[in-house]
């Protein structure tokens, strides 16, 4: 690919295949795509043939919408990600389907519809919603049918490396979720379903105040100054699981305040918000407000079988203690928690099994990030 002069101010993207000159021409959607209606599937039979609505696939009946690759862009709710339809498909009535016409690539066109910021276009008071006639009226630039080919065989590829690594990565968080539930005893059992070999005694049943001390933290005054932008990383409930922080306090607000330390390795709780009973392991030594409490096991204890128990127990824990969703979790709540704990070796031997695990699926996640981050760059560079 060549890079083109920032000096050359024509209609045609900075990033861009070699043997291709051309100006790109503006054209309005009417001119190349055909946007048409969904239906209402509920006269079909069942069938093999997929349905599909904003939030993807629904049903399988026994007719066909369209004999032609397709993409479907959301008439009402989810108006803003366009998806690519494989041919046969049924889409229901809150789906357009937009068929390239003559000359224009599909893989071109979705690139296209994925780029455009299609919430700027929702004229609802409501429920978001696009009509077919602002679709057609939107501008966009386009090139000849072979620089699209090759444009819309790029966006393929790329689309494909992305969802294999997602499918990795939801392999392995469903791989952990089953092994969660094996290697940790069920409800009224003391040994799990799962378990390393030369490890035989019954698991003994205890609070986890009994083997912990816990302590959360406090939020400096906001209106002084001067206990902000310091060295000490402030660790608020959504970043229990980061090594950054986008908050940093002085000694003076450390001092001032009920902000309490943490270490590398404590225990992490959110007790408040959307994010309680979310539970991590420390990665940086910084601060914590009242919305996380921090645990420390006593000696004899894994810091990481704790928390990956307490992982397991996420949505017991708000089921009981947050009824719909409401309200706060607190440190005694969390105290007065009884797990079924084996003896240091075996803890080790769970608390590490688990931790590689959490690592791999960390690689993976940064891994697909990279992946859509650099895609969004391609996006940026490679369109007009």
């Amino acid at each position: 690919m060549a890079k083109i002069d920032d000096s050359v101010k024509k209609k045609v993207p900075e990033l861009r295949f070699k043997g291709f000159t051309d100006e790109w021409e503006e054209r309005k959607f009417a001119d190349f795509i055909d946007v048409k209606s969904g239906k209402d599937y509920k006269h079909l039979n069942s069938g093999s043939i997929p349905v599909y609505g904003t939030g993807g696939y629904m049903l399988s009946v026994d007719r066909a919408l369209s004999d032609i690759d397709a993409i479907g862009i959301g008439r009402k709710g989810t108006i803003d990600k366009p998806y690519l339809l494989k041919a046969p498909f049924w889409t229901v009535d809150t789906l357009f389907y937009a068929v390239p016409k003559q000359n224009i690539d599909l893989q071109f066109s979705l690139s296209i519809f994925k780029k455009i910021n299609w919430k700027k276009f929702d004229e609802s008071t409501g429920v978001p919603s696009l009509s077919k006639t602002v679709i057609n009226s939107v501008s966009v630039s386009v090139p000849s049918y072979e620089e699209q080919q090759k444009i819309g065989s790029f966006f393929k590829q790329l689309d494909d490396t992305i969802a294999l690594h997602q499918h990795k990565l939801d392999l392995l968080k469903e791989q952990k979720k089953g092994y969660l539930q094996k290697m940790f005893p069920k409800n009224g059992e003391k040994i799990p379903e799962l378990r390393f070999a030369g490890f035989a005694d019954d698991w003994e049943e205890r609070k986890l105040g009994e083997f912990t001390t816990s302590f959360s933290g406090g939020t400096p005054s906001a209106g002084n100054s001067s206990y902000y932008k310091g060295d000490i990383p402030f660790i608020r409930s959504g970043e229990i699981n980061s090594d950054k922080t986008e908050l940093f306090l002085t000694e003076d607000g450390l001092k001032n305040s009920s902000a309490k330390m943490v270490s590398v390795g404590d225990i992490l709780y959110a007790l408040y918000g959307a994010t309680s009973g979310e539970v991590g392991i420390s990665q940086i030594n910084g601060a914590i407000n009242q919305a996380i409490l921090a645990i420390k096991p006593i000696g004899g204890y894994s810091s990481h079988f704790i928390m990956q128990w307490l992982k397991l127990q996420k949505q017991k824990i708000i089921d009981k203690y947050l009824q719909g969703g409401q309200g706060n979790l607190s440190g005694s709540i969390v105290k007065d928690l009884i797990l079924n704990v084996p003896n240091f070796e075996e803890q080790q031997k769970i608390g590490s099994f688990f931790k590689q695990l959490d690592d791999t699926i960390a690689l993976h996640q940064r891994k697909l990030d990279l992946l859509k981050e650099q895609k969004k760059g391609f996006l940026q560079k490679m369109f007009v």
